[in-house]
């Protein structure tokens, strides 16, 4: 016996990776479901590469009662209403949204990092996955943390356009075209333009000068990871279809070796260690796009603080960073609570 899943927001970008992903690890179902507005209702589209399609529905006339899992991937306005009405219907939300992450009854997963915190999801009926750039940030320092406790993470983050969506992607694309033909490159969707230039501002600014993207990925690392952890953050929207880098300095309480983190990080889950110190020994996001990994090289010894390590950590934020993740937290419930399957 399967379970039945809805995905919310299944035409978008990250709808239709979870498809995929849900197809790809063969996730137990019984039925699958797609959620839209209604401007794309009756749409055909497809349930990954199974070969299978499906009929978009309504979400507005959706009925999530008899329904066990809810992927959520339609945004915070979308989340506000919508994912309430099918946790009251009995069927637990994963929501991908940044609306739900900082509420104190809402479990914030990352299945490598804390799922233990997945049974407090009774509460509301609703799990958070977290921003894309602390969930890959998260699972390269989880294991690290463990062996010698972090004090304080200090991040840059590159983050691709993929990260705004579908607009992001096609403002990039339109512009990097239109420079070469000699057009216009005027700015729509970003402040500036994104086009062979990167952009320090990622969402809206806040009182202290920080953005909303770097306030969440401080206050998210520590309800994930530890709250006396200290994080500060620069978000960095960057030319890159496909995937987040992010260069990491992490001070440890305990002394630790860079050869000591390398042997910890080839062995943590959901970690793929890639670092020769070569040209070309390090992973880049054209390398990371479609793979289910973390990956983590430049791997080295920070003289300027006692027992600090730099290192250089790249998802796929579209599977790690927003899809993949809300599959893992939807597999590790089915495992250790809703036991259908």
């Amino acid at each position: 016996m399967g379970y039945r899943v809805a995905v919310v927001g299944a035409t978008g970008s990250v709808g239709r990776e979870m498809l995929q992903i849900l197809a790809e690890r063969q996730f137990p179902l019984d039925e699958v479901a797609a959620l839209a507005s209604s401007r794309s209702q009756g749409d055909i589209i497809d349930f990954g590469d199974s070969g299978e399609t499906l009929k978009v529905n309504n979400l507005e006339h959706f009925d999530f009662e008899g329904w066990d899992i809810a992927l959520f991937a339609a945004g915070s306005e979308v989340s506000k209403v919508h994912a309430p009405r099918a946790a009251a219907a009995g069927c637990t939300v994963i929501d991908n949204s940044s609306f739900f992450r900082m509420d104190p009854d809402v479990p914030l997963i990352v299945p490598e990092v804390n799922p233990e915190a997945i049974t407090a999801y009774r509460a509301k009926n609703i799990i958070a996955n977290p921003n894309c750039s602390t969930a890959q940030m998260v699972v390269a320092l989880k294991p690290l943390h463990d062996v010698a406790r972090i004090k304080r993470v200090v991040v840059a983050t590159y983050q691709s356009v993929s990260g705004a969506g579908k607009a992001g992607m096609d403002e990039l694309f339109n512009q990097s075209r239109n420079i070469f033909v000699g057009d216009s490159a005027e700015p729509h969707h970003f402040t500036k333009q994104i086009a062979f230039n990167v952009i320090p501002q990622i969402d809206s600014f806040l009182d202290d000068g920080s953005t909303k993207e770097e306030w969440k990925m401080v206050v998210e690392t520590k309800k994930i990871l530890d709250p006396k952890i200290k994080v500060t953050a620069t978000c960095v929207r960057v030319p890159v279809f496909v995937g987040h880098s992010e260069a990491v300095n992490v001070e440890f309480e305990d002394e630790i070796s860079a050869q000591q983190a390398q042997e910890i990080l080839r062995e943590a889950p959901g970690v793929m260690l890639v670092d020769k110190r070569e040209p070309g020994g390090y992973v880049t996001p054209v390398e990371c796009v479609g793979d289910y990994a973390t990956f983590v090289s430049r791997v080295r010894e920070d003289p300027t603080v006692d027992n600090g390590l730099s290192l250089w950590v790249v998802s796929d934020n579209l599977r790690k960073g927003a899809a993949l993740n809300a599959v893992q937290i939807a597999e590790l419930l089915g495992r250790k609570h809703l036991q259908k399957a």
